[in-house]
Order: C-alpha cells, then structure tokens, then sequence
C-alpha cells in the first residue's frame, strides 16, 4: 500500500489544475470544529472557491443523509463534477479534491492515547483484533490509528460513515503494524480490487488515509503556503 509521507505534500498556493485522472490531497491548519467538518469553514470555501473560480461566499456545500459534504450545483454550471471530503485533528485539516470521483479522506492526531484493544475488539475484525494485541502498548496505538484511518476512509467514500460496519472490511497488517492491503470488503461495497487506498502521515503527529472505488488516479499532495490567504 502506498504511503504520502510529510515530504510528498509540496508548498505551494492554491488552486492547482487538476486534471481528470488526478485526485488533489490539501493540508491546511486552522479550520476546526463542525463548520471544517462539513466542508463549511473559512479555509475549506476558500480552497474550494479558487478551484471553482468563484468567490467563498458562493461555494454552496450541501450535507447528504449521513453527513457527508459535497458542492451543490444549483449555482455554478459544472460544479457537482468537483467531488470533495474534508477530515480535521489535532489542529491539521486535510482535504481532497477530484472531478467526478467519490472519495474519502481521513486524518487522525497520534497525540492523545485511546483504549485501542477495547474498540479494536468492538469495531474491527477478529484477525486485525488479534494483530493489534501481538505488538506492545505504544506500537498499537499508532497500529490501531493506521488502521483505523483506511477503514474511515472508505466508508467516508461510500458516504455512509461507520453505521456501514468497520468489521465489513479487512486489512491485511504487516510485522511493522502497517495495513499492506485492502483484502475483505463487503460485496454491497464492490470488490476489493475496485478500491484503491493510500496511506498517510502528512506530519510527524498525523495518520491519515485517502480511498476511493474506481479507476486508478495520480495522487498529488500538497501543504497550503503560509501566505495562501
């Protein structure tokens, strides 16, 4: 499984021009709380509004039935073929961008310690319950957010959140504590080799994953200037 390590997110200002066949990866700080969650905060309606050309107070962002954002259209011709998912911990906001592909990103602060064999056990499959319990307390817990992270990811994608059924997908985990592949899936979700899923670690104190189901796209990640306002 590929993994977007901090030095692939190149500075740079926004927007990008993204191609067809490419999915952009943005990772932005300062947005926080429900309105960054929604894809409705003052950092995402920018980056949103320069791919669009258009002002922020323009980017109308519309929340499906499990709370999963996405352009509505009705405003701009051409907008719904921009598909976006927005995820925020820890002070780090990552956001992805593509044309005409569902996708889902998720990223998670490895600063604060969580009871990992116990939603392990909860949320997960046997086997990866299991693998987790073989490493010692400090590999788990950055093994259980790895983890963890892909599977968000690809139900953010579905755009159906976590009521989907983490334990309906299964990750092979290598020695290291590393998920190396996507390798049970429930058939409502596709088949696993529909699904692409990238790993990634975007600072030093970040886990994340970014998933979608369809044809194989170029990644490009990048990390927001200083002065990108």
């Amino acid at each position: 499984m590929r993994l977007l390590s901090a030095s692939d997110f190149t500075p740079t200002r926004f927007p990008v021009a993204l191609g067809d066949d490419e999915i952009h990866l943005w990772l932005l700080a300062g947005d926080s709380g429900p309105d960054a969650l929604r894809g409705d905060g003052p950092h995402v309606r920018g980056l949103l509004a320069a791919y669009l050309g258009c002002a922020p107070d323009a980017v109308d962002v519309a929340i499906g039935e499990h709370g999963k954002p996405f352009l509505d259209g009705r405003f701009l011709a051409g907008a719904r073929a921009f598909d976006f998912n927005v995820s925020h911990s820890g002070g780090a906001l990552l956001v992805a961008i593509a044309r005409g592909q569902e996708l889902g990103v998720d990223i998670e602060t490895q600063r604060r310690r969580r009871p990992v064999l116990e939603l392990a056990r909860r949320f997960f499959a046997a086997d990866e319950a299991a693998a987790l319990a073989s490493f010692d307390e400090p590999q788990q817990q950055t093994a259980f957010l790895r983890l963890w992270s892909c599977k968000e990811a690809i139900v953010k994608a579905l755009g159906i959140g976590i009521g989907f059924g983490l334990a309906r997908m299964q990750f092979g985990i290598d020695a290291s504590g590393d998920p190396v592949e996507l390798s049970v899936i429930h058939a409502s979700a596709g088949a696993v080799e529909d699904w692409h899923v990238v790993r990634l670690a975007p600072t030093s104190a970040h886990v994340g994953a970014l998933a979608w189901r369809g044809p194989a796209r170029r990644v490009r990640a990048f990390a927001a200037a200083p002065d990108w306002t």
